[in-house]
Parts: C-alpha cells; sequence; structure tokens
C-alpha cells in the first residue's frame, strides 16, 4: 500500500459477521484483542491480513475471519499495528503483540 492510499475498508452493514463481530477473539491459543478506542485506521493489519482484518466504515479495524490466517501471519499482522491497539497474549498469558 502507497503513503496516503485507503486500506480495504468494509460497509459493516454489509459483510457477514463483521456489524456484530467482538473487539476479542481467541484464535486456536491466541487470544486477540482490537483496542478500537486506540485505532485510528492506519490499516497496516489489513494489509498483512485482509482476511483477518478490515477497516469498518468508522476506519476502525474489526475483525473478519482471523481464524483463517496461518499462526506467524496473524502475529506479524497484529504487530505492524503503529499504535499497538492489536494486544495478542498466548494461553499461558505470555502478550505476544505489541
Amino acid at each position: 500500500m502507497e503513503m496516503g492510499e485507503a486500506a480495504d475498508r468494509v460497509d459493516v452493514t454489509s459483510r457477514e459477521g463483521v456489524a456484530d463481530a467482538p473487539s476479542e477473539r481467541n484464535v486456536g491459543d491466541l487470544a486477540l484483542r482490537i483496542d478500537r478506542t486506540l485505532c485510528v485506521g492506519f490499516g497496516d493489519c489489513v494489509t498483512e491480513a485482509p482476511e483477518a482484518f478490515a477497516l469498518d466504515d468508522e476506519d476502525v479495524a474489526v475483525f473478519v475471519r482471523p481464524e483463517t490466517v496461518e499462526r506467524e501471519r496473524l502475529l506479524t499482522a497484529c504487530r505492524t499495528c503503529p499504535v499497538d491497539a492489536i494486544t495478542v497474549t498466548d494461553a499461558d498469558g505470555q502478550q505476544l503483540a505489541p
């Protein structure tokens, strides 16, 4: 994605499962959380894993289908957030991102 180019956005009223998507999701042994008050819509997570994340109509990250993304790629997508809005912990409670 070029500087200043918008990340993919979703109309949360038309994407099945996104409108009511929680800001927390368990994927395997990972617990993912999007802090919607921190997210400012850079969309780096969407660029890295568009199957897992999208920007809603308020330009805030939401989960799409993170369970479909390979673990390391999902972690990379979470770690790319420049404002640390995505937190990931493992089953032992160890924080893996940010």
